[in-house]
């Protein structure tokens, strides 16, 4: 499916899924990092409403500048009209900081304190005042084209702040920021039948065909981005649409929004 700004710097990749008696299209979008000078990322964000998912999935890290909040509510707002999901990433909690853009190829980065100068708990209220449940270390359900649908979900496992609740259900689909692996067998665990993360950006810096030398958590490489089996469940790692906007350069692996169609 094409959408106009297809042509540019932003992609729109489709997957589908079978086997998981769900009958579902997810829009996943994640690592936003949005900065208010982002006007062809808006516009990007804007037209994805013209897909009319059946249910938006955002992995987090929304944020990528401390006057971020405002023109990123305005760019979500007709995707806001879906029924939505979503948890945070670190930087929904601070705002980004000058690194030095080699250590993202050194392994993952490390937690550091940093001081939560956002108003996250705004954004919270804007998305759940719109009808998206907040799965930040929660459990939710939707009622979507007549089937329940039951959701778990993680705070940003990159910071620690994950806490996998117990849910029993035989239609559960499960959502966290960084897919590190002790979050993944938590959701297995729970024979969840989709898991969405992002956080890796696709590696970022790859090597030609979208292959990543780092994921920046110890998920393997390979499972960088896209579909793949992680056990008995789907997983769905998205390569997001931005970066720290200091860092701001991907090769091999342009920023994106994935259409998954799931039965």
């Amino acid at each position: 499916m094409s959408l106009a700004n297809n042509a540019g710097p932003f992609l729109l990749r489709e997957e589908i899924v079978q086997g998981t008696g769900l009958n579902l299209r997810v829009l996943h979008i994640s690592d936003i990092h949005f900065a208010p000078s982002h006007k062809n990322k808006a516009g990007f964000l804007r037209e994805l409403a013209q897909l009319k998912p059946d249910l938006v999935v955002n992995t987090g890290d929304n944020l990528g500048h401390s006057q971020a909040i405002n023109p990123l509510l305005q760019a979500l707002e007709p995707l806001l009209e879906f029924p939505g999901v979503f948890v945070n990433g670190s930087n929904d909690y601070s705002s980004p900081k000058l690194t030095n853009p080699l250590r993202y190829l050194m392994g993952p980065s490390k937690v550091e304190s940093r001081a939560r100068d956002l108003d996250t708990p705004r954004m919270l209220r804007e998305f759940e005042n719109a009808g998206w449940l907040n799965l930040n270390n929660q459990t939710g359900q939707l009622r979507i084209k007549d089937q329940v649908i039951d959701f778990v979900g993680v705070d940003d496992p990159h910071l620690n702040l994950d806490k996998t609740p117990k849910i029993q259900s035989s239609n559960l689909i499960a959502v966290a920021h960084a897919p590190y692996l002790r979050v993944l067998d938590s959701f297995a665990d729970l024979s969840a039948k989709m898991i969405f993360a992002g956080h890796t950006h696709g590696g970022q810096i790859c090597l030609p065909g979208s292959r990543a030398l780092v994921t920046n958590c110890d998920l393997p490489t390979k499972q960088a981005q896209g579909l793949s089996k992680y056990k008995d469940s789907w997983l769905h790692v998205s390569a997001g649409l931005g970066a720290n906007i200091y860092t701001p350069v991907r090769v091999f692996c342009p920023p994106s929004a994935t259409l998954l169609t799931i039965s």
